[in-house]
């Protein structure tokens, strides 16, 4: 089917198709997070890169918003930084407005010069030669994870696994406490939760007294860097560097946020993905098995098929006319990565689950342009390796009933995948 999901057979996605096509366009909101839940958003983003490619959503949880939904119209929204801004101090990078009074910059939500300034402080993390040296951690904590797994018994393979292996990475990444280690995975939820819809804060004043944990925590610990050498940490990295020593303090919080939810969020949903989308294509799984070296195309193509990140969005600094919509300066503009990676006009038969896809870094999964993730051959790594010793092991990880997914139009992810190793 061309540039449309196969909902032959899935009643449930079918129901979702017709009520996408019975819509008025006008009252479409395709940032509503039960759409992520249910995992029912895909008829109503076809729809809208076929009719309305640049649309506008007068009314939602989150207030009015346009949405751009192909490919090629986002890339062309990611590299206008003269007009559409990334700035903290103008919403945030999300859907989600924040509050004037808690907004926080981080490298990601600042633009030029000092986005570049305060990336570059990272970016020796991510130094093929680091990574070299990061690729020996990695597998020797692959295998002591996937050894430690239940033999024929079901299990949570989001917590066992995608939880646990990402958090044990950030742990090294900022040299953390390894027994306090799973407060980064906490920190990292809270941080992209949305309060009072049933998950794990009941309101903004809770999510907030528990970040500011998360600053008290790491201040300690970076007042500690600032008096020793400097080191290969992130936090080492960020005290003795120039463009972000003197950080205030919300700056300070905006970044340790971005790192611990750019290095968990994406490769953890991901990892879950990747054993979701094998199940889903059980082709694809046998070629993955008999054919191992396929792992190096394997994991950027699971990477834009899961697309552990809906969107990231941008602030009009003027007005402008967009593809013929009149956007006013203010606007909040959605670019949605998750619509942009199933651009049939871009991608060829996007829906498709291809491990050996000719071009598989054909994607925006992690951005484009300036903003792009700094973290992507580290994310890359991750997976590689994870896959590597998981091939080496396990015959099959079968999937035994679907997935819990995030209440979020964010971070799209798992909160549970029930598996089962056999063979």
């Amino acid at each position: 089917m061309h540039g449309t999901i196969d909902l032959a057979g899935d009643s449930h996605l079918r129901a979702a198709r017709d009520k996408a096509q019975s819509i008025p366009l006008d009252e479409f909101d395709v940032g509503n997070p039960e759409l992520f839940k249910t995992d029912t958003f895909w008829p109503y983003f076809d729809r809208l890169r076929r009719e309305e490619p640049v649309h506008y959503c007068k009314d939602s949880m989150f207030g009015p918003y346009w949405s751009v939904t192909r490919y090629n119209d986002i890339m062309d929204i990611e590299t206008n930084h003269a007009v559409f801004s990334s700035a903290a101090s103008l919403g945030g990078i999300t859907i989600r407005d924040v509050a004037p009074d808690l907004r926080r910059e981080s490298f990601i939500a600042m633009d030029q010069p000092r986005h570049s300034a305060q990336r570059k402080t990272v970016a020796p993390m991510f130094t093929p030669t680091h990574l070299d040296q990061l690729a020996i951690n990695i597998r020797k904590r692959s295998a002591e994870c996937l050894d430690n797994l239940p033999d024929g018994e079901v299990f949570d393979w989001v917590d066992q696994v995608s939880i646990e292996l990402t958090t044990q990475m950030l742990a090294v990444l900022f040299d953390f406490p390894w027994e306090d280690r799973r407060k980064l995975t906490r920190w990292s939820d809270i941080a992209t939760t949305l309060p009072g819809t049933g998950g794990l804060v009941a309101s903004e004043e809770e999510r907030q007294a528990e970040l500011m944990e998360c600053a008290t925590y790491f201040a300690r610990l970076w007042n500690e860097r600032i008096s020793q050498p400097p080191k290969s940490d992130l936090l080492s990295m960020m005290a003795h560097s120039d463009a972000t020593r003197d950080m205030d303090p919300q700056n300070f919080l905006g970044n340790l946020i971005l790192l611990i939810v750019g290095g968990n969020d994406t490769t953890r949903n991901t990892l879950s993905g990747s054993v979701y989308a094998l199940n889903k294509n059980p082709g694809q799984y046998r070629k993955l098995r008999d054919n191992p070296d396929l792992i190096d195309s394997f994991v950027p193509e699971v990477i834009r098929w899961q697309t552990p990140l809906a969107h990231m969005r941008r602030t009009a600094l003027e007005d402008i006319e967009f593809r013929g919509k009149q956007i006013k300066k203010g606007d909040k503009v959605v670019m949605w990565y998750v619509s942009g990676n199933r651009d049939e006009d871009v991608i060829e038969r996007p829906y498709e689950f291809i491990i050996d896809r000719a071009r598989p870094r054909t994607h925006l999964s992690f951005g484009f342009g300036i903003h792009r993730c700094v973290g992507i051959r580290l994310a890359e790594l991750q997976l590689k390796i994870i896959w590597e010793e998981i091939l080496k092991r396990f015959e099959n990880i079968e999937m035994v009933a679907e997935p819990r997914r995030v209440y979020s139009s964010f971070v799209k992810g798992y909160e549970t995948l029930p598996v089962r190793i056999a063979g």
